[in-house]
């Protein structure tokens, strides 16, 4: 089968096609024919080698987030069945913990069966594989936040596919969304539901201050200015600290697998009640074009391959 693999760390032109073995379930594991696969800023920076510290070194396979259809199934697997449609998310860099690690950069891939979710027959796949990653980075970033109901919270990189989603389920949880946008993408974001929008270059020091924040870009020690004394910020890379007497509540986590969120996220997009989007759609052979058109930015949605 075809892969996408990152011959040594560097720029996109590292990333090469290869031909690989296909995959067999083991047990707890089906085989899932991808049909799409996101292209995340976490791949980016893996593949220029600033990933995980357990992450393999090249040759590997990048991709988080898939969907398709399950080919078959291993030992102790009564769900999914062959022929099901899911979703699901890989945790790449963790597998074997060496070189030949698989993520979702691929015509197959083999999954543990329990992390994966039914694909709702009307969600097309590229749209369903921009979920997983960003989905519950979403929600396990404002359940570190502990919000009050309701709460004013910042959101920043609220364009992206994570700030999204944090923006929509804010404002379902009660709770007032003040969001930072790309350029164009004010309207966008207001159609989520922010009830402000402020340009990427807004001086945050202006604004607030605000109980929480949740910086999905993210933006660091700008962000830090527009938190509360004893308020609390949250983001997926380490950031600098705040200085002690203010007590602001600092919190850097990776998402990690939680079937029965990603579950009611899926059914949710599926029913028109949480929204992301896809900016185009690239051949597998093309992840060098995709990695490229995410470092350059202006993208509106994510850019998924479809093998």
């Amino acid at each position: 089968m075809q892969v996408i693999e990152v011959a040594r760390f560097g720029g996109p032109e590292v990333l090469r096609l290869a031909q690989r073995p296909e995959p067999v379930a083991g047990r707890g594991e089906v085989v899932v024919r991808v049909h799409a696969a996101t292209v995340n800023p976490t791949d980016l920076g893996a593949r220029a080698g600033r990933g995980p510290r357990d992450m393999p070194r090249p040759p590997f396979v990048l991709g988080w987030d898939f969907a398709g259809e399950v080919l078959s199934v291993g030992p102790g697997v009564r769900q999914p069945s062959p022929g099901d449609g899911v979703v699901g998310m890989i945790h790449w860099y963790s597998q074997a913990g060496g070189p030949g690690a698989a993520g979702a950069y691929a015509e197959q891939v083999a999954a543990p069966a329990d992390g994966l979710v039914p694909l709702p027959d009307h969600l097309e796949p590229t749209l369903a594989a921009t979920i997983p990653l960003n989905g519950l980075t979403a929600v396990q970033g404002l359940e570190l936040l502990a919000l009050p109901t309701p709460a004013t919270v910042l959101v920043t990189g609220a364009s992206g596919g994570v700030g999204s989603f944090a923006v929509q389920l804010a404002v379902q949880a009660g709770h007032r969304v003040i969001a930072m946008a790309s350029a164009g993408d004010d309207g966008w974001v207001r159609a989520l539901g922010a009830a402000e929008v402020l340009p990427r270059n807004a001086d945050l020091r202006a604004v607030g201050p605000v109980p929480a924040v949740f910086d999905a870009v993210p933006l660091g020690e700008a962000a830090l200015a527009a938190v509360a004394d004893g308020g609390a910020i949250v983001s997926t890379r380490g950031v600098p600290r705040a200085r002690p007497a203010r007590h602001v509540r600092q919190e850097m986590f990776l998402v990690r697998p939680a079937p029965d969120r990603l579950r009611a996220l899926v059914a949710a997009v599926g029913a028109g009640n949480l929204h992301t989007r896809v900016d185009r759609v690239l051949p597998l052979a093309e992840a060098e074009q995709a990695h490229r058109l995410n470092e350059k930015g202006g993208l509106r949605g994510k850019v998924v391959l479809a093998p």
